[in-house]
């Protein structure tokens, strides 16, 4: 039987951290340092800079992956890209990041929208390709410039996200590295949190700005997050004092908090890195994964479940073995 395990990750945060202070004075915002963290637990985020786009980002946290992995680009054929925010309409990012990477052997090469639980969807996608026998080596990645879709005028919206990408390396094995996936959706509940616009005519139709119900979102996250992640530790036949580490959607501190209690998992066993990325949407699993990794918090052998929920409504999770 062919399964597929995680071989190298790879992250990468744009320019020098914004923390909230500067944030504020920047934007002339009627907030504090204090509200802030104390509602999300951020106090830093990363913006990328004028002309850089989302596959620009996804380039260097995918050549940190590659080389994580010892792989070069053309070792690749299938790119699977998570992304709310793309360079253009089309061709798609992963098109582009695959020209960037000099990949020239002809590999599958496409982008997938589910927002925050976007990696999810695209590890469980890539995951399917390679146990098929179709592909042998992926390249998954979640990648975003979420600062270019935010009302600088809304304080609770704009000091939530941040830019940023996260990147792996999936490939064929004998023995099993993704235990389980699930991925639901329900789009009755599409307007808690959406960007509803759309260009038409050379010109956008609709509000071009992200839009929430913040305390929507987190009734609605937090039910459906501890839900996901009792069903793939089900479906692996394992239970959750079998997680050595959770690496959620990185949102905000409560949702994470409220998540890794539901489970009855300690707290340390959450990797956060909500504080200093921000939310980074499809990008923050892959980013809190490497850094995670390159720590020496995650090495061979533990059990890693990861989770997120995202506008759509979208939510998925993943039970894999490092």
């Amino acid at each position: 039987m062919i399964h597929s395990r995680i071989t190298g990750t790879g992250g990468y945060l744009p320019g020098d951290p914004v923390d909230n202070n500067a944030l504020i004075a920047a934007r002339g915002l009627d907030s504090s340092d204090e509200w802030i963290a104390e509602r999300t637990g951020i106090r830093a985020r990363h913006f990328a800079p004028a002309g850089a786009a989302a596959s620009d980002l996804a380039l260097v946290a995918s050549q940190r992956a590659l080389e994580s992995a010892g792989c070069a680009p053309n070792d690749i054929d299938l790119i699977v890209l998570a992304t709310s925010t793309p360079d253009f309409i089309f061709p798609s990012t992963a098109a582009l990041l695959q020209d960037k990477l000099g990949i020239t052997n002809g590999a599958a090469a496409f982008d997938l929208q589910a927002v925050c639980s976007g990696f999810i969807y695209a590890l469980s996608v890539a995951d399917k390709f390679i146990r098929s026998g179709s592909h042998k080596r992926a390249l998954v990645v979640g990648a975003e410039v979420f600062s270019r879709i935010l009302d600088w005028r809304d304080r609770g919206t704009c000091v939530l996200f941040g830019d940023g990408a996260g990147a792996i390396v999936l490939e064929a094995s004998d023995t099993p590295g993704i235990y389980a996936t699930a991925l639901h959706a329900d789009g009755r509940y599409r307007d808690i949190l959406a960007v509803a616009g759309h260009v038409c005519d050379g010109q956008t139709i609709g509000d071009p700005f992200l839009r929430m119900d913040g305390q929507a979102v987190f009734k609605f996250a937090v039910k459906v997050l501890a839900e996901v992640a009792d069903e793939v530790i089900r479906a692996a036949g394992m239970t959750a004092d079998q997680v050595d580490w959770l690496v959620p959607h990185q949102a905000n501190i409560r949702i994470m908090q409220a998540t890794a209690k539901k489970l009855r998992l300690p707290v340390e066993k959450c990797i956060v890195t909500v504080d200093r990325h921000g939310n980074t949407s499809a990008a923050s699993i892959p980013l809190a994964l490497d850094e995670a990794v390159r720590s020496g918090k995650i090495g061979a052998g533990d059990t890693v479940l990861l989770e997120g929920v995202g506008g759509g409504f979208t939510w998925g999770a993943a039970l894999l073995k490092f």
